[in-house]
């Protein structure tokens, strides 16, 4: 990881990057992850890999909304910029400063885009045009979310080893995909599995 310093324009480039990715979270932010992990990870090096897959692990355990891994991702830089968790009184501000900006970031542009074009889909439901965009979007929602979770399962880099991490991802897609099994059953399984170390 290199070594950063906390400046504003630090933060304008994260408040920045996390608001472009707002815009094209389709889906929700969880499908902008791949991107992130680029951006954070290997190109600034403000956070390592294991953070990363560590705050969206722990984010998706917690009940609450599934944003709040950036979250997690913004205090990660934040703690990483004051020096760590050693880095005292300051380390804790930046943690905090990190949390407001990725979450402003990355929520305000999308609530306002999402407000404007539900409020006129809305007056415009019977065009064509607008029941097609609807239609179009599922094929693309799906596939950032297959692209999050191979990013998340190849982040071990030991394809050999880890064959039944590769074995779960395959039949839950398959399972959500052809079944109606509950999700909570799904990822409550997939907890069990890794709890116990089998993936």
């Amino acid at each position: 990881m290199t070594a950063m310093e906390p400046t504003l324009p630090m933060w304008l480039d994260l408040f920045g990057h996390f608001a472009l990715l707002s815009l094209l979270a389709v889906g929700g932010a969880i499908t902008t992850a791949p991107d992130m992990h680029r951006y954070l990870v290997h190109q600034n090096g403000w956070i390592t890999d294991a953070q990363f897959t560590s705050s969206i692990a722990l984010s998706q355990a917690a009940p609450g909304p599934n944003v709040l891994f950036v979250a997690l991702l913004g205090w990660n830089v934040g703690l990483n910029a004051g020096g760590g968790p050693d880095g005292g009184w300051l380390a804790w501000v930046l943690a905090f400063v990190g949390v407001v900006v990725t979450m402003v970031a990355i929520l305000l542009p999308s609530s306002m885009l999402s407000y404007a074009v539900s409020r006129w889909a809305h007056r415009h439901r019977d065009r064509h045009g607008v029941r097609a965009f609807k239609a179009g979007m599922a094929p693309i929602v799906i596939a950032l979310l297959i692209a999050t979770g191979w990013l998340l399962i190849s982040s071990k880099d030991v394809p050999a080893r880890d064959w039944p991490l590769w074995l779960l991802m395959a039949l839950t897609t398959l399972l959500v995909w052809r079944t109606r099994v509950h999700l909570l059953l799904l990822i409550g399984t997939g907890a069990v599995l890794g709890a116990t170390g089998l993936v």
